[in-house]
């Protein structure tokens, strides 16, 4: 049901995106401070969808498709916005590319598997890069509009170069895990022998 609080949650992660876009147009660290929170509260609808959809068991198909999808456009709307204010650094355009990149094949991954009615199911690891790259990016949207004593975009930049780098270590885990669906010649997961599908960072709902 799409009014159910879960889809709800996910619902205004999508929402909230044009509103932390248009604050980047905004003058006045104060703004910079409101962009980081309505980022952070989208953030953590990220886990309550996902917890809300298991413990009152309401998943739905349309959670499922929805929730990774906007995970994706909130990650990409705001790490295009910090390039584009020079809120990172030039040399963190690199990690910055490598997560972009990421997640397009992931999501290109999930949909081909999808019509063999393949799950690809999310590690350990991934979860932890995906806190990690929430945080960086808060800290990016701070930027110089931090406290002087806290090395906010050290901090910001730090955490974007150790998002990447897991990135790159799970992608490949992704990459393994699909080879024999993917490579040429590759036969159909016989029946029977299917796992259940996972939607990214929350499961099944």
């Amino acid at each position: 049901m799409i009014t159910s609080i879960p889809n709800l949650l996910t619902i205004s992660r999508v929402a909230a995106i044009p509103l932390i876009v248009a604050l980047f147009y905004v003058d006045g660290p104060e703004w910079q401070w409101l962009a980081c929170a309505l980022f952070s509260a989208a953030a953590i609808t990220d886990y309550l969808d996902g917890y809300f959809a298991r413990a009152w068991r309401e998943q739905s198909a349309f959670g499922k498709f929805l929730d990774p999808v906007a995970d994706k456009l909130l990650v990409a709307s705001v790490i295009l916005m910090l390039v584009a204010f020079d809120r990172i650094s030039s040399l963190s355009v690199i990690p910055a590319l490598v997560i972009l990149c990421r997640e397009i094949l992931v999501s290109g991954l999930r949909e081909f598997l999808a019509g063999l009615q393949v799950g690809l199911p999310v590690s350990r690891l991934a979860k932890w890069k995906t806190t990690i790259q929430m945080v960086a990016l808060g800290f990016l949207i701070v930027g110089d509009s931090g406290p002087v004593w806290l090395p906010v975009q050290f901090i910001g930049d730090a955490g974007l170069w150790t998002a990447a780098i897991l990135t790159l270590v799970t992608g490949w885990d992704y990459l393994k895990a699909s080879a024999r669906y993917v490579t040429p010649g590759a036969k159909p997961p016989q029946e029977g022998s299917i796992p259940k599908p996972a939607a990214e960072g929350v499961g099944p709902r």
